[in-house]
């Protein structure tokens, strides 16, 4: 029998570090099934620790960006500035970028110039985009659509908690759809409700890490190894076993994540 083998997808393993609960989460990962991480980056000055982290481990991947609620911390990252970060062999993706307004609805048209910076990039460099979406469903599908008619680019919606809209639309572009500890909460109905009827073959897992812990862990801080309790939620959902699911989102995520080498 195959041995599961799962991938969290997005997770922020600088702030494990911050912590100092970093080498252990990193222990903890293959006894629940987790052989590979994505850390992500949310602003450009702290991205050389995210970088740092990546390269310090083999199965680390990165992503560079900067989060739609660090814009007002931060200068606009430019596109060259994002690109150039795309040359390290570990940077497999852009982001996390997008829209929310659930945190603050004052930043909208610098946020949008944002995200469209980070659109271009993975288009030019045919590097995922992760993309962050909270309170902002509209702004979100109408960005996205408009850019996805000026070329095609491959995309995530992380963390996915948003409207059945979003999650067709974003599908019917291609893009991929993953998902964190909220599908197990006693309030994640709504979101299992709209992934029962999104293909498998676009589903990914995550942690979102050191936030939203799944249950049986709800209010602890979050770690990759919690990836094992939502990918097995997703297989309840779907009604197929845990081996299926951890053998179809690791596949998935390779094969969106092209650059992320085993």
């Amino acid at each position: 029998m195959d041995k599961p083998v799962l991938v969290d997808s997005h997770c922020h393993l600088d702030y494990l570090q911050e912590k100092g609960v970093l080498e252990q989460a990193m222990t903890n990962a293959p006894d629940y099934d987790v052989y590979y991480m994505n850390t992500i980056s949310t602003n450009m000055a702290e991205f050389p620790k995210v970088l740092k982290i990546a390269n310090s481990y083999d199965n680390v991947f990165s992503c560079v960006g900067v989060h739609p609620c660090h814009i007002k911390d931060h200068p606009l990252v430019t596109y060259d500035e994002l690109y150039e970060q795309t040359k390290h062999s570990k940077v497999i993706g852009i982001g996390e970028s997008g829209i929310d307004l659930f945190h603050d609805k004052t930043t909208l048209d610098l946020q949008e110039k944002s995200f469209r910076t980070h659109i271009s990039v993975a288009r030019d460099t045919g590097l995922p985009l992760v993309v962050h979406t909270r309170g902002a469903d509209y702004d979100t599908i109408r960005i996205l659509k408009d850019e996805y008619e000026k070329g095609a680019f491959p995309a995530v919606i992380h963390c996915f908690s948003a409207s059945r809209e979003l999650a067709e639309e974003s599908i019917k572009m291609g893009f991929y759809i993953s998902l964190s500890g909220i599908i197990t909460f006693p309030k994640g109905d709504v979101v299992c409700d709209i992934v029962k009827d999104l293909p498998i073959e676009k589903l990914l897992v995550e942690t979102d890490s050191p936030y939203l812990a799944p249950v049986p862990n709800r209010g602890k801080s979050n770690q990759p190894a919690y990836t094992k309790y939502t990918a097995e939620k997703l297989a309840l959902i779907k009604n197929v076993d845990y081996l299926t699911i951890s053998s179809q989102t690791t596949q998935n995520f390779f094969t969106l994540f092209k650059k992320a080498v085993k």
